[in-house]
Order: C-alpha cells, then structure tokens, then sequence
C-alpha cells in the first residue's frame, strides 16, 4: 500500500506562494508599469549624493535660466539646480510619505483588528473615536496640527499619521468583522487559542489584500499632504523636498514670471510617483480579486475548425 507524499513544510510553501505571486505581478501590465517608475525613483533618489555631492540648495550666480547642457533642468531665481532639488527632494518625500503611510496603516490594522475581535464596549469606543477623526475635515486639521508643533520631519510624519489612520480603520474593521464570524475562528477560541495569536495568525492573514491596498492608498495621501503642507508653508522650509521645491517656486513667483522649469519637475515627480502607485494597487486588486481578472479569450463560434480548413476545394464544386 502506497503511502501519502508527506505534507510540505511551511516554510516551502510560504515559499512557493512568494514565487506565484512574484510571477503573477511579472505579468501584470499595470504591476509592471508601477514599479518600473517606482524603481527609477527610488534609485534617482539613493544616487542623488552621487550625482549632485554639493549642497543643492547653496545659492548661486545666474538665476532662472532655462534648461541647458549644463543645467538639464535649469535653475530657480535663487541660482539652485533644479535637477539636484528634484533628486534630492525625492528622498525625503518618499521617506516621509512611505514611513507616513506605513504607520497610518499599522494603527488603521490594530485598530481595525480590535474593535472586530473584542466587540461590545471595545468596539464601541475605537469606532466613535474613528468616526470623530473621519468627521474632522482633513486640510483644515492638518493645518492646525502642523502650526502648532516644531517644523521638521518628525512633525510632518506625526501629522500625516494622525490625520491618516482613520479611513484604514474602518475599512480594516469591516473586513475583520466578516473573518470574524468564520467557523476557524470559532474552532480556534474553542481550542483555547490567545488572542493576540488569533488576531495575527488568523485574521490577518485572510485581509493581506486589503491591507495591502490600505497601504498603498495611505502612502499616495501622504505624500500628496506633506506636498500640500510644505506648498503652504507650514513644514520645516530649509527641508529639501518636492513640496518646499513648490513652496519657493511659489515665493518667487515663477509662475507669474512663466519660468515653467522650476516648479513643473517637482510637481509632475509627484503625479508620477501618485499613478505608479495606483498602477500597483489596482494591479493587487486584479490579482486578489476574481471579478476583475480578465477572461481568457475563448475560441469563436464561428471560426473555422481543423477539419473545415484542411476540406479539399473540389468538395463545394
């Protein structure tokens, strides 16, 4: 009699599902697109040293010239190269936004997880404190908060992370609900399980979709609000980053002055950033979600089979 083929080891598969969802991104469109345009940011911005050693924001002679050989992308009024504020500012929009948005979706987890497990009065306060941060309009919010802390990075991440947590909340609170209620989880309280095990090894791993979604939709906001922030002032102004690059293209007014090369790299380096992201987290829901797969081509009805195309011509005289 034939025994069984032993079960694979956890580690094995945890493998072979990293490599199945490694080639099913490698052949998504938008997935490919995403991160092609993320990888070159991220590499422009840990090369920016390299390519621009000197301080970016030393002032020097010749202001608002437009792009040349020796100035790619110009300079602003003040002498700077815009190149190296565009590379430089990437490093600390992308930090800021990335570690923003990571942290926002950390306590959007916690919190979601424990209203949905705990329930009753647990529930009860995290939800009314999520609906008063979901009540609170954002801009405003963030304005007030960023006024009255200590300009600097910290202070923006604080912030954003104050100001971010909520939507994460609710939407991982809902989905939590719903795992929940499965018969695992029963199994698992029956059999005296902890519940900070249940929370993490149970269902979290069931919302891995949506929480990967959560995030990359948290890191988009983010940084689109500390550009909004440091565009109106309120962030640390001697910080090299996408939004002061604005920040002193506005107070110069190139704008008015039509000088387009000083704050266009900035401004479309975060639109870019923003759609690579959204490439990816609809690239996650195509893949996690069935209804949005596309359907493989089926054969018409009406094409010819093997057999019609090798009938002899002399079949219809």
């Amino acid at each position: 009699m034939a025994l069984p083929p032993p079960a694979p080891a956890p580690g094995r598969s945890r493998g072979r599902a990293s490599l199945r969802l490694i080639r099913t991104l490698a052949r998504n469109r938008k997935a490919v697109v995403g991160l092609a345009i993320l990888a070159v940011f991220v590499l422009l911005a840990l090369l920016a040293p390299a390519l621009y050693p000197e301080d970016p924001s030393r002032i020097g002679s010749g202001g608002a010239t437009p792009p040349s050989p020796e100035h790619w992308l110009g300079t602003t009024a003040k002498g700077q190269d815009v190149m190296a504020l565009t590379l430089w500012g990437a490093r600390s929009s992308l930090f800021v936004g990335v570690l923003a948005g990571v942290l926002a979706t950390i306590v959007g987890v916690v919190v979601g997880l424990t209203c949905a497990y705990f329930g009753r009065a647990v529930d009860e306060v995290l939800s009314l404190l999520t609906n008063v941060f979901l009540l609170l309009p954002g801009l405003p919010l963030l304005v007030i908060l960023a006024a009255f802390m200590p300009p600097g990075l910290g202070t923006v991440i604080i912030v954003l992370v104050i100001t971010g947590w909520a939507g994460s909340a609710r939407v991982l609170r809902s989905q939590s609900l719903s795992i929940r209620g499965k018969d695992y989880i029963a199994a698992a309280l029956v059999t005296g399980e902890r519940p900070l095990r249940i929370m993490l090894r149970e269902i979290l791993p069931n919302m891995a979709s949506i929480v990967m979604t959560t995030l990359l939709g948290s890191v988009i906001g983010a940084i689109g609000a500390q550009a909004g922030l440091e565009f109106l002032g309120l962030g640390d102004a001697n910080t090299i980053s996408w939004g002061t690059n604005l920040f002193w293209a506005s107070t110069d007014g190139a704008l008015m002055l039509g000088q387009w090369w000083i704050f266009v790299p900035s401004g479309l380096a975060i639109a870019l950033v923003a759609y690579a992201l959204a490439m990816c987290n609809y690239a996650v829901d195509e893949i996690t979600n069935p209804r949005l797969r596309k359907p493989r081509r089926a054969a018409s009805a009406t094409a010819p089979t093997a057999v019609q195309a090798a009938e002899p011509q002399g079949a219809h005289q």
